[in-house]
Order: C-alpha cells, then structure tokens, then sequence
C-alpha cells in the first residue's frame, strides 16, 4: 500500500473532498441507460424494479447509492448496469472524467465476474504477482520479480505482450474496469487509472473495515527486511512510535537507495527493495496523519515481546520492545483519497449494509447525500429455514463442555442429512480441531473434511467437486462462497462470530459503548453466511444454529435486521432429529474406513489441520486463558 500513501501525504488535503463538503456538482452518470445496460435478456426476481429504484435515486442528485440486495439477487448485473451509465468520452468536456471501475474485496468474487459471459466487458486487471513473464528463460517467474524490475534501464522486447501489461492497457483504456479494492486502492494518484464517473464497489458492508486493515502498519520479523538488525525501543504511546516511525522511515530510505545503485538485483533483493517502498509509504503516511491536527484519523498501537524475553527483563535507560502494530480508526481520510476522489458518482452493493447512518458515519459520506436502494428477496423464507440446536454458549468458559455436544449434534445432523454434503462453519481453527477429533473419535471421519491456513482453496474445491456427501469444516468462509443446488444442502454455525475484544480497536469502540456496531458487526456476518447455501429462488438448504449466543444476538440486533432476514428469524424452530447413532451418520460407508483427514489415527493428512496431540494440548492451554467478557464475547482468533 506503499504507493497511495505517500501519494496521500502530498495530495489528499487538496483533494475533491465532494462527498464530505456536499459541494454541488452538475449531474454526470445518466440513469436513463440502466435498462439497457443491463447485461442479461431478462429479469428475475426484482432486478427490474431494483433499476427503477437506482434510476430514481440517482435521477434525485444523490452521490451514492447503497443498494442492499440480498443473496443471489444478481448484484454483479445491478453493478454492471450502473457502471454502463457513467459518462462516455465525448459526452462532455475533454476534461471530463468518463468510464466506470468495479471493484470487490473478495477475490473469489472477481473470478465469478472474470468467468461470467454476461461481464465480458468487465476488463479485469490483477496485481503483477498474479502473472507469469513470458521470456524463454523466465517462464516461472512472476512479473513482479521479473528482469523489467531486476536489471537497471532493461529494455524488454516484448513487453508490448506482457500480459500484466497487456491487461493494465486493456483496463485503462476500456469504459469499465475491474479489479480488486487492494488493487483499486493501491493505484490511487496513479497516472494509468486516474478518477473515473462511476465507481461501483461490490460487497461493500466491510468498506471500513478493509480500509483500516489496508492502512494497518506491521512491523515486525516478517515485514520489515532487516528487522534482526534493528534496535526496536518499548513503545508506550502513539507519540513514541510516531519517533519510532520516522527514524525507522530514514533507516527503509537509506536502504532503499542502496539496492537501487545495484545495476542488476536478485528476486530476493527486488522483493526487499518493493517492501522498502511500501513500507516507506505507510511510514510516512503514519507520521504525517498523525501530525496532522485536521486528521479524524485515531491511532492505536499494540507491541508484543521481543522473542526470547521474559517478563523480568528491562534495561532502565531504553526496554527493548517487539513487534509493533499501528492501526488507524476511522480512516476518513485515507478512504477519501483511495476511494471517494475516484469518482463522481458511486454505487456500494451489498445484502449487508444493516444500518445506512453507522455505514456512512464509518466511511465518512454525508448520509443526507446518500440514498438507499433495498431489494425484495425473492427466494421463498421456507427454502432457507433456520433451526435452533443450541448446545449451549461456546465462549472460552463454556467451548470445553459446549463443543462436546455441538459435534453429538453434528452426528445427528449427518444421519439426517445422510445423502446430502454439509458445511460447518468452525469460526476458528481451535474449535475445527476438536470437533475433528471428537467426530473421528464417534467414527464418522470417513465423511469429514478438514482444511488448513495454506491449503483452504484447495480443500474448498475438492470438497466442492466431490459427488459423495462429506461434511466440510470451514474456517472463515461466511462470505463470497457460492454452493448452489447440490454443492451443499445444511450447514451449522457453530459459534456467534463476535469480533476478538482483545483487538485493541474492537476494545477502544467497547469502551466508548459502541455495543449497536458490535452486535451490528456480528449480524452482518451471521447473515452473511445463512446465505451460502441458498443462491436462487428454487434453490433450499438449512443453516442449524449451534451456539445459544446467536438466539441471544438476535434479540439485541433485531432493529438492524433487514426485513426478509427477520422473516426467517422469526419462523426459527427446533427439527426433529435422530438419535445419536454415528453408524447412521455414515450412511453406507464403513465406520471402519481411513478418513481424509487421517480421523482414525492421530496422524495429520493433507487435508487436515493437525495431530490429535497437538490439539489437545492446543486444547489444555486455551483453556486457562480468560476474560472479563469471555462468558459474554469472544476474545479468539
């Protein structure tokens, strides 16, 4: 992010600033084209009074439209509707900004576009890491460490071929262009993708939210290139890492400046040399925001230990400290220079913006210059029933006796869903673990799938491509998961997805009584994930609630609940389920069959996270860790 930061530090003050000052502009975008922007031959659902409604809200003069649309809705043709509409070269001065961009958080929603042929004009454009040079002798090598970035003044011969560089030009010069919102934000000032009429963002409820992680400064091992040589001090206010950040800023410079008197680097000295860049960038911004007395932006600081320090250890003069993290709260201003000064008119589409004044207040729009678009969910309520099968609460106090019975539940659930493929959604890695072992101990491995940090994808895809009905446990795959018809039938939540109060922004909101964002936050991603299993109006499948935190949820978030979610709420019941006979869970496999994950044994496989050891003592260590809202919130990953 090394790029639009520094950029920031020079240009953002003087920036439109339009969506904050309310300063009028004349009308750009052109409603009137939405009908015959969109790219499909025929509507389904209330697509067609969807853009009647965007029409009028635009017609009215609004800057932004929110068009809260819910699951499979088709918010990716809505999106390219608008993004048709925005003003066409020649339609106005010379000087006019024309085209759209269409951006989404998710990667995997970008690949649903790229592989969409009703998109086809969406001219997509990756970071250079996700490309291959072509040179003879540079096959494996992505373009980012290619010899254009390797050797000084190297005159590519075919560059004209590259195929980053192909699709950059294709992109820029294209009316809609597409990319991800890492991508979209990393080129702000950047003279290929300059401001544009439209921008329309996809998946927007966490706007905020990616904002302050793309903002986040890790310092540590792992982000700063030569961290072991580095001497870090005890950082004991934001005042001390702001010194800390501008001497450690000069230090990246200097060495910076001498890779770049190298006339040939290494794919090892280029990487270093580009984090230089970046992190210079976010250095800088960090310092010049703070110092900045007109800046909304609130910082925070988190430092571990130093590895190999106990807590005894001190040096009176200047402690050594550990890794830092510096986040920013409320990121107006870097949301106004990598977002908002990109366009003239904007549309944010989501079937989660639960509260239009909290989203604006968190993005930093004008809400009186934002209008709200909501889309009838036409998917019948009794197609996505809920089930109550709480268990108990499932909080660091209670998961020991709670996770017990939650995966006797599952067991039940597989006999109910014999021929049918389940997913359960694990919330953290912790509970994946010891539901793993305890189905493997009650011996139904045999239909159990597991995955790990590095292999996710790839676990997803197997799991999705096989024709048997195996149970899948998922770790942080409540949103962008398409599992239409037959991919998958149930689902459980196994756990409320509280946000982490011991995330020092989490806490500081706490302490200002932001409780409405929190449970706010937490619905949003409930809602997020009832939806993966239920993508068209003949499509069904169940999401079973396992944690009695959620029924709790429900009752403190029912005021930002969006109608159709309440409708599903409300006809919640108990099912009738099975007894407990894990034989029956099986289905006609045999229980004495090796699992994927290795279930039988206390060996890890591909596909599985871990061995039976390690999660147990995994197990005994977290056990001892506590809150003072731990009976209440979660305080894990």
């Amino acid at each position: 992010m090394g790029g639009p930061l520094a950029r920031l530090i020079h240009n953002g003050r003087d920036g439109p600033q339009l969506l904050r000052r309310g300063r009028a502009v004349r009308r750009t975008v052109n409603p009137e084209r939405l009908f015959e922007e969109f790219p499909a031959p025929s509507y389904r659902g209330a697509q067609q009074q969807a853009l009647r409604d965007i029409r009028d809200a635009f017609a009215a003069g609004n800057d932004v439209v929110l068009v809260r649309a819910p699951t499979g809705s088709g918010k990716s043709l809505l999106a390219r509707a608008v993004a048709g509409c925005a003003r066409r070269a020649g339609e106005g001065d010379p000087s006019d900004a024309t085209g759209a961009y269409y951006t989404t958080p998710q990667v995997s929603q970008l690949d649903d576009v790229a592989a969409d042929d009703l998109l086809a004009d969406l001219n997509v454009i990756r970071g250079k890491s996700n490309y291959t040079c072509i040179l003879p002798d540079e096959r494996d090598t992505p373009v980012n460490q290619a010899p254009c970035v390797r050797e000084r003044g190297y005159d590519c011969s075919v560059k004209h071929r590259c195929p980053y560089f192909s699709d950059r030009a294709i992109a820029s010069n294209r009316e809609i262009a597409a990319m991800t919102l890492a991508y979209f934000m990393q080129t702000a000032g950047s003279d290929v993708f300059r401001k544009r009429d439209v921008v329309v963002v996809d998946e927007a409820h966490g706007l905020a939210e990616w904002a302050e992680m793309y903002a986040t400064i890790q310092l540590g091992p792992r982000t700063v290139p030569f961290w072991d040589e580095l001497r870090v001090p005890e950082v004991d206010s934001v005042e001390r890492a702001v010194r800390y950040a501008d001497n450690l800023a000069g230090t990246c410079e200097r060495r910076k400046d001498e890779l770049l008197a190298q006339e040939t680097l290494s794919a090892a000295d280029v990487r270093e040399r580009d984090r230089l860049q970046e992190l210079i960038g976010e250095l800088e911004w960090f310092v010049s925001d703070y110092r900045d007395p007109q800046s909304p932006t609130t910082w925070l600081v988190d430092q571990s230990k130093p590895h190999g320090r106990d807590d005894s250890a001190d040096d009176a003069d200047d402690p050594a400290g550990g890794p830092l993290t510096i986040k920013p709260m409320n990121p107006e201003k870097y949301l106004q220079h990598t977002v908002w000064d990109r366009g003239n008119k904007f549309a944010l589409l989501s079937a989660t913006i639960l509260n239009k004044a909290a989203f604006c207040r968190q993005v930093g729009l004008e809400p009186e210059r934002v209008a709200l678009v909501d889309v009838e969910h036409t998917f019948p309520v009794e197609n996505r029933p809920l089930y109550d099968v709480t268990q108990g609460k499932m909080t660091y106090e209670h998961r020991d006796e709670t996770t017990p019975k939650i995966a006797r539940t599952i067991v039940r659930l597989m006999a109910h869903h014999p021929d049918e493929k389940g997913l359960i959604h694990a919330h953290s890695y912790d509970i994946q673990e010891r539901l793993a072992d305890l189905l493997a101990d009650f011996g139904v491995g045999e239909r159990i799938r597991t995955h790990d940090r590095d292999g996710r994808d790839a676990a997803l895809e197997a799991w999705k491509a096989s024709d048997e009905p195996d149970v899948f446990l998922s770790v942080k795959m409540e949103e962008a998961l398409d599992l239409k018809g037959d991919l998958c039938r149930w689902q459980v939540l196994c756990k409320a997805p509280f946000l982490n109060t011991g995330d020092s922004r989490v806490a500081h909101r706490l302490e200002e009584g932001q409780w409405a964002w929190y449970y706010r936050t937490t619905l949003r991603t409930v809602i997020q994930a009832c939806g993966r299993v239920v993508r068209a109006p003949d499509d069904y499948g169940a999401t079973y609630l396992a944690d009695s935190s959620l029924v709790d949820l429900f009752d403190r978030a029912r005021t930002d609940m969006p109608d159709w979610f309440e409708a599903q709420v409300d006809r919640m019941q108990q099912p009738d389920l099975p007894t407990f006979e894990p034989q029956t869970a099986l289905g006609d496999r045999s229980a004495t069959g090796s699992s994927r994950r290795g279930a039988s044994t206390s060996e890890s496989t591909a596909g599985g996270r871990s061995s039976r050891s390690s999660s147990q003592s995994g197990r005994s260590r977290r056990s001892s860790r506590s809150s003072p809202l731990a009976d209440v919130w979660d305080t894990d990953e």
